[in-house]
């Protein structure tokens, strides 16, 4: 099988990450026109035939949210109109993934709805890049795989040859994520034990782990409001830690963020482009890697009927 009848296409919320896949692949982008109407509905044009062909759109959880997830439904609802043979929802960071489940009486699984409504929409697959739980995958009842960013990550962070590192994982949720690097790295690990007195706000109580003279990475999924890790620096700081460094996937970098991260003494702040980072949000000590090439291999592994777990290997 040739990739003369895979077209890979662009939702309107990273057309950077879509261009740089299509690249990787060797591919011209799909054909296509986002236009709105006067009252703000999307309307997608597709200017080229998909009847019969394998297509991957790129869509990721970047402001406007709301917006970009209509307009990836509308999107895959037209191509499954135009005869599409198989149609894959490329969802580098997943919409609502944080409510993914009821900590309180009254709360909605929003995340459980959009995956409902992204296969309602007609989406055969769904490809995404480190969800906020793996959970998530069993809220769809399509075929779905999940890459993660850590070989990327953690690759970079090999070629520093960083003395003495330790692993911090910001929370107990992210220490199988913090431990998996810890071990690429041959690093130590250590957790912090954190609650949110309301939303948006942090408070650090203790540390698991021995982190005194050390390099520290704290590691994360996701930097929203930054309040996760500036207050966990913070902590980090009074317990001896000679260098800080932060890595996350998802660079969401919403409210007080930038400031935050500015005030915060990080050596250097790695992220990768699974959501586009606008130039003012740009850090001087921030490194963005990107995830092309590794979408592009899984979606070549996939138009190739071939095991995209292998890549992990």
């Amino acid at each position: 099988m040739t990739t003369k009848r895979l077209r890979v296409f662009d939702g309107g919320s990273n057309p950077e990450l879509a261009l740089e896949i299509c690249r990787y692949l060797d591919l011209e982008p799909g054909r296509s026109k986002n236009i709105r109407f006067s009252n703000g509905e999307f309307c997608p044009i597709i200017e080229e035939s998909v009847r019969g062909l394998d297509v991957y759109v790129v869509q990721t959880a970047t402001h406007p949210v709301d917006s970009y997830l209509v307009a990836l439904l509308i999107l895959i609802d037209a191509l499954k109109r135009a005869s599409v043979g198989r149609v894959t929802a490329v969802v580098p960071h997943y919409f609502y993934a944080r409510q993914d489940k009821k900590t309180r009486g009254r709360e909605p699984l929003t995340a459980k709805l959009v995956a409902n409504l992204i296969t309602k929409a007609g989406a055969d697959r769904a490809l995404f890049v480190d969800l906020h739980s793996s959970t998530l995958q069993g809220f769809f009842d399509i075929p779905t795989d999940h890459l993660y960013a850590l070989p990327i990550l953690a690759g970079y962070f090999l070629k520093k040859q960083l003395e003495r590192p330790v692993v911090v994982a910001p929370d107990a949720g992210g220490i199988n994520r913090a431990r998996a690097m810890a071990q690429r790295l041959d690093a130590s690990l250590a957790v912090l034990e954190k609650e949110r007195p309301e939303q948006n706000q942090v408070k650090v109580h203790q540390l698991i782990g021995e982190v005194k003279g050390r390099t520290a990475i704290v590691m994360d999924d996701m930097i929203d409001t930054a309040g996760t890790l500036s207050e966990g620096i913070r902590f980090l700081a009074t317990k001896g830690v000679v260098e800080f460094y932060a890595c996350c996937t998802h660079a969401v970098f919403s409210g007080p963020a930038t400031k935050r991260l500015s005030e915060c003494p990080l050596k250097e702040l790695v992220v990768t482009n699974s959501v586009p980072v606008p130039q003012e949000k740009r850090l001087p000590n921030m490194t963005v890697l990107s995830l092309a090439g590794l979408i592009g291999d899984a979606i070549l592994r996939i138009h190739k009927d071939q095991s995209v777990s292998e890549l992990f290997k």
